[in-house]
């Protein structure tokens, strides 16, 4: 339930910031009259967004045992490398945010409405894509699907409150740290959606030693049991835990949290001469 909250959180703020941004600019510049190509771009990225959950949950469904293994690994991995991207592409253009979007906005006005509401889908569809494949396979890690629904729900509904909240000017949060804090969250997910990832491959064949266990606490700590629950959504843990997967966590932790935190470096301005 927490890691689910943390996601559509985060997630569903950065969307919540962009269309408010988006809003704001033709309100600000008295466009009103494309708020209506505007919303209609975002209601289909969101529509765009639930089908593409559906589609990953479906075929996961359908397909056989083996099939379904390589399914959920293949999608861990390429969920892990969105993500990823996504925290440190945030961590760059967070500062210019504001001003991109605008541009993107001004170019697509005088193109027309569709340009608009073509400029609002794509921003609003790269994070709802990555939000429902990230969950998708969050899901898989959690296993209680009610809790991780209910997380869910709840991270969606403050992400949007809090986003009328600062569009409207009655709520103040330091979105720098907000965004590191839960930067920071969603690596670590993303390490145990990694680690899912590695026991999904070793048990298809494609990765070595399945039954090589760190640690096995199945007998006093089943795999459905809440805390066991709660600790793979956050962290990844598994009751029965490979050496290749403890390794592929504490690497991909350590490497990426290194380089997350790092401080951006400091273009000095060259002495006039």
């Amino acid at each position: 339930m927490l890691s689910t909250f943390i996601i559509a959180l985060r997630e569903g703020l950065e969307a919540s910031l962009i269309v408010g941004i988006l809003i704001a600019y033709l309100v600000k510049t008295d466009r009103r009259h494309h708020l209506r190509a505007l919303w209609t771009g975002v209601a289909v990225a969101v529509l765009a967004s639930l089908a593409f959950g559906a589609f990953l949950s479906y075929t996961s469904t359908e397909l056989s045992p083996r099939g379904e293994e390589l399914f959920a690994g293949t999608t861990s991995f390429i969920a892990v490398a969105f993500v990823t991207w996504m925290v440190f592409w945030m961590k760059r253009t967070a500062r210019r945010l504001r001003a991109e979007l605008q541009t993107k906005a001004e170019v697509a006005i005088t193109a027309g409405p569709l340009a608009l509401a073509l400029a609002a889908f794509f921003a609003v569809a790269r994070e709802g894509l990555e939000t429902s494949l990230f969950l998708y396979t969050n899901f898989k890690t959690v296993g209680a699907v009610s809790t991780a629904t209910l997380g869910l729900i709840l991270g969606l509904a403050l992400a949007v409150g809090l986003g009328i909240g600062i569009y409207k000017s009655a709520i103040r949060i330091d979105l720098g740290k907000f965004f590191t804090y839960s930067g920071v969250a969603l690596i670590i997910i993303a390490a145990g959606v990694l680690s899912y990832g590695i026991h999904e491959f070793q048990e298809f064949g494609l990765l070595p030693a399945p039954d090589a266990f760190v640690w096995d606490v199945t007998s006093w700590m089943p795999k459905e049991s809440f805390i066991a629950g709660l600790l793979a959504g956050m962290v990844g843990f598994d009751t029965t835990t490979s050496w290749l997967q403890l390794c592929g966590w504490l690497t991909f932790v350590g490497f990426t949290l290194s380089a997350y935190l790092k401080p951006a470096k400091r273009v000095k301005a060259a002495a006039s001469a």
